[in-house]
């Protein structure tokens, strides 16, 4: 997985990684031929005197060392600028695939998932290609090219070598095979310990007001025990791994020094080649400890490369179709015919046989009991999910035959939960028309019954808004919702319960003021309160997913037993209140 995820995104880089390894080349060959000159000061400088000898010879270790220096930095710099761009790359198309996703795939996924994915995921993919950039070139050449020069200057230590190199390894081998599972245990670890801390940041209110400060911190404990345990497992095998490449390292020294040692005790073996032989040594041991590291890292980022692939290779349940469409009629016409939205996985379905027709100029109400599928209803018309049988169409064509941006330019929808993101007052209107002069966002603002509250703000329009728009009340934050689906002036307007903060005087004054600016609209509301949708052209009455009915108030107080009980219930209430 991480080779396949590498390969896809090395090709702008392939110049870079060229680079790499011309410079890693030169670098490495100069390591190598250090070693050998520096024998040949011992025997033929040292041994016999020779002063001017020892000058040049070392004047030439001298360029050797610049040029391993100067080529080594050139290598760093070209693989890390390359390894960067692909944790660059990477992260655009996971966030540009994330965008892409319906409801259900980022519900498959979770958001503390996508999260993790998107940046620790990313983060230890490139890392791994910074330290490949350095190490695996050379470490490959430098422990070759050790073991090539050190039997060519002493051929009858070679079977030293041959024994400890293989000896080590193995060892690492088996070592890294037992850290893959530990390092994806580690990630799932991650990423449940993200979903707890997302869930308490986002909940914090809900957890002070119901007092359950202890239950949450005890809750993180566990999940902060269960990283720490993972996390400790793969530790105490990746603390092996030195041990056992300083003890191999050391017990092949001594080998050297012993056999070597007897060899120039007998005359067949210089003394300078035997340090060039430790040298060779200690250079492929270096290169074992380099890939060392290679190695911890690289079973976490495979892990992390195959969660990165899982998100990539998900195609959306909702995507543009290859030949799109316009609409043929009015936009502002919507019509659901036989429509059902089921999960995977699901016995029955979340909404079945859904027939009716939105026209323009008129309001319809959807109303029902909790969990009747309303909200759900309302995201199959700008698509945000798909229906599973039948069909819902906008401006007279399918929405699945629609290009979905241009669909949605048509529709201004205010969520259940109206969200607000970092910035300010301004900026947030303007995610419904970014081009919005102020007097536009006034005018919307106007409408929404926000200008008071927002004109009493220390900078007005340019006052600082928190992400998730928890520096405002959540009345404010509705109307400051309702305000940015009107600046685009859409052609269908979805509000899902948009209205529930309100008091009954802001209600009544923000629908007097939507009137006259959706005439010529279509209004689709969801709503709670029946005495605020009395005047609805229609009302769509559903239970457990299906219409019971539809029609004005007076003829579902008639004829619909379900809308009538919903209503006396309501009425029962306001008489007790």
């Amino acid at each position: 997985m991480l080779i396949r995820l590498v390969r896809t995104y090395l090709p702008p880089y392939q110049s870079n990684l060229v680079a790499v390894v011309l410079f890693q080349l030169v670098a490495t060959g100069a390591m190598l031929y250090l070693p050998t000159l520096n024998a040949d000061i011992i025997d033929r400088g040292v041994a016999v005197g020779d002063t001017g000898y020892i000058l040049r010879t070392g004047g030439i270790m001298l360029v050797f060392t610049f040029l391993q220096v100067a080529t080594t930095i050139a290598a760093q710099f070209f693989g890390a600028r390359g390894a960067l761009g692909i944790g660059r790359d990477i992260r655009h198309d996971l966030l540009h695939t994330v965008d892409g996703f319906s409801a259900r795939e980022v519900g498959r996924f979770g958001a503390p998932s996508l999260i993790t994915r998107t940046t620790n995921d990313v983060q230890q993919v490139q890392m791994l290609s910074v330290m490949a950039a350095a190490i695996l070139v050379s470490a490959p050449i430098m422990c070759v090219g050790g073991i090539v020069m050190g039997v060519h200057v002493a051929s009858g230590l070679a079977w030293v070598l041959v024994v400890a190199v293989p000896i080590l390894g193995g060892a690492m081998a088996v070592l890294i095979s037992k850290m893959v599972p530990g390092f994806r245990a580690m990630q799932d670890k991650l990423d449940a310990i993200n979903r707890v801390l997302r869930e308490q940041i986002t909940g914090i209110r809900v957890v002070r007001a119901f007092v359950r400060e202890r239950y949450e911190t005890d809750r993180f404990a566990v999940a902060n025990d269960e990283l720490s345990a993972a996390t400790l497992r793969v530790g105490k095998m990746m603390a092996l791994m030195f041990p056992v490449i300083l003890l191999v390292s050391n017990v092949t020294i001594v080998a050297i020094i012993w056999f070597g040692g007897h060899r120039v005790d007998d005359g067949h073996l210089e003394i300078g080649a035997l340090t060039a032989m430790m040298s060779y040594v200690m250079q492929i041991m270096m290169s074992v400890m380099m890939a060392s590291f290679l190695a911890m890292m690289a079973p976490r980022a495979s892990v992390c490369a195959e969660r990165i692939l899982e998100v990539l290779g998900t195609e959306s349940s909702v995507h543009a179709p290859d030949a799109p469409i316009g609409f043929s009629t009015d936009p502002a016409t919507a019509e659901f015919s036989g429509a059902e939205f089921r999960y995977p996985g699901a016995d029955s379905p979340v909404l079945s046989d859904i027939s009716f027709r939105i026209t323009p100029g008129t309001t319809t109400a959807i109303v029902g009991s909790t969990g009747a599928g309303k909200t759900t209803l309302l995201n199959l018309i700008p698509r945000l999910i798909d229906v599973t049988d039948g069909s819902v169409s906008v401006g007279g064509a399918d929405v699945r035959q629609l290009d979905p941006d241009r669909l949605r330019e048509v529709i201004g929808l205010v969520p259940q939960r109206p969200y607000l993101f970092s910035g300010t007052v301004a900026s947030n209107l303007r995610y419904g028309k970014a081009d919005a002069t102020e007097e536009e966002i006034w005018e919307a603002l106007r409408i929404a019954q926000a200008a008071d509250f927002v004109s009493a703000m220390p900078q007005g329009i340019d006052t600082p808004i928190a992400q998730g728009g928890t520096t405002v009340s959540g009345g404010q934050r509705q109307r400051l919702a309702i305000a940015r689906a009107l600046i685009r002036r859409p052609s269908i307007y979805l509000f899902d319960d948009s209205f529930s903060a309100l008091d009954l005087t802001t209600d009544a004054k923000l629908r007097a003021a939507l009137a006259p600016v959706t005439r010529d609209a279509a209004v689709v509301v969801v709503a709670q309160r029946i005495s605020t949708i009395t005047s609805a052209d229609q009302i769509v009455v559903l239970e457990h997913g299906r219409i019971t009915g539809i029609g004005t108030h007076d003829q579902l107080l008639a004829g619909c037993p379900t809308y009538a009980e919903i209503a006396e219930s309501q009425r029962a209430v306001e008489d007790v209140a």
